[in-house]
């Protein structure tokens, strides 16, 4: 029998928006750490930039929630995309999935977006630097390397809590066992269990360990993900060298700010005190052509607000023009966007915003 589910010809590619897909595989990488493999049911060739990410739009406990998590498979194996979650205490949605997701399960994932990622920034020579969980873009990085047999010299450094925690170690291993262009160097905080053998380095990493480990540290591009003290004291060893900050990358993707986080009632409340204090000649109309509504708002004013004050919920993760959650489209008008990679060049050529980003110039028409 002929099997036509590869089938070039209808196989679609990926595009930065929304997407079903299904959960196929569940790999429990350390305890608390677990790697979820999604497909779609019709073929897709899930082409991206190894370090980019995607936004699973998620219902919690009755709560519509969007969580953003590193796409940490590598687009050299195009049919399946996967996420690595680390289990947090008190972390609504890794908990969420680490006790309901399962394998056969349906969601929609949004993207992808980033500007993290290999592809934009070539090199010679790299250096990868990751803190815990903050492994998942790099080792896309790192699978994509192996897979197309990239002429790239790669010091992989990577920071554990124990030897047990250092996530895909085996795999690691297996890669950079195979070519020598590939060094891997990881540091464990300590041990944990009794009978826990780890002869590599301890503690944390500083400036003799990065030197020991990779002489030409300051020659490279370097890629760095992890928690933010871990990132802080990697630049600050950098700046002290006087390394050229121009080469140097780092996963800015975090928890959305407490300032970004407004509700609809206080962005009302904010708008019509702020109006008392506007001439209407000043203001400007933004229209939501799907929803009949429209509202006057000053310039500068996002549209992700504006919607809000209307009562319009935009989905949003991030609030920093970084995940790509908010995008919606604008039949006319202008905006000034100031965006973290959320969005790409062809989607702003074919008139697409982010709405948490982009700030009102004029009347303005949107399509939501």
């Amino acid at each position: 029998m002929t099997m036509n589910f590869f089938n070039p010809v209808t196989t679609q590619t990926w595009t930065n928006g929304r997407h079903e897909v299904r959960c196929v595989k569940i790999i429990q990488e350390t305890p608390d750490v677990r790697t979820f493999c999604f497909m779609a049911e019709e073929p897709v060739l899930f082409f991206f930039k190894p370090g980019q990410f995607v936004t699973l739009e998620l219902e919690v406990e009755g709560e519509q929630i969007m969580r953003s998590y590193t796409i940490s498979s590598s687009p050299s194996i195009p049919y399946s995309f996967s996420i690595t979650v680390k289990q947090v205490p008190g972390g609504k949605v890794s908990n969420w999935l680490h006790a309901n997701m399962s394998v056969g399960d349906k969601i929609a994932v949004h993207g992808p977006v980033g500007n993290f990622n290999s592809i934009d920034y070539p090199a010679d020579k790299v250096l990868l630097l990751s803190g815990g969980v903050g492994i998942t873009p790099l080792m896309s990085m790192t699978r994509w390397f192996f897979d197309t047999n990239a002429n790239v010299d790669v010091e992989f450094i990577h920071s554990a809590r124990a030897p047990r925690d250092v996530i895909y170690h085996r795999e690691l291993v297996h890669m950079f066992s195979r070519i020598p262009e590939f060094k891997l160097h990881i540091v464990c905080e300590k041990k944990e269990d009794i009978g826990e053998a780890w002869a590599g380095y301890r503690g944390f990493l500083t400036q003799p360990m990065l030197e020991l480990m990779a002489p030409d540290f300051l020659e490279r591009e370097i890629f760095c993900c992890g928690p933010v003290p871990y990132m802080n004291a990697i630049k600050n060893i950098l700046r002290e060298n006087n390394y050229d900050m121009d080469h140097y990358h780092e996963e800015l993707f975090g928890a959305t700010p407490a300032d970004v986080k407004e509700d609809a009632l206080e962005l009302a409340e904010r708008a019509e005190e702020a109006a008392e204090n506007v001439d209407e000649a000043d203001l400007v109309t933004v229209e939501f052509a799907d929803s009949g509504k429209s509202v006057q708002v000053q310039p500068g004013e996002t549209v992700h607000s504006a919607a809000a004050q209307l009562g319009l919920h935009i989905p949003k993760a991030c609030g920093m023009g970084i995940c790509g959650t908010c995008r919606v489209g604008i039949r006319s008008g202008e905006v000034d966007m100031d965006h973290n990679g959320g969005i790409t060049d062809e989607d702003i050529e074919e008139g697409y915003i982010l709405s948490c980003c982009s700030r009102v110039k004029g009347d303005l028409v949107v399509d939501f």
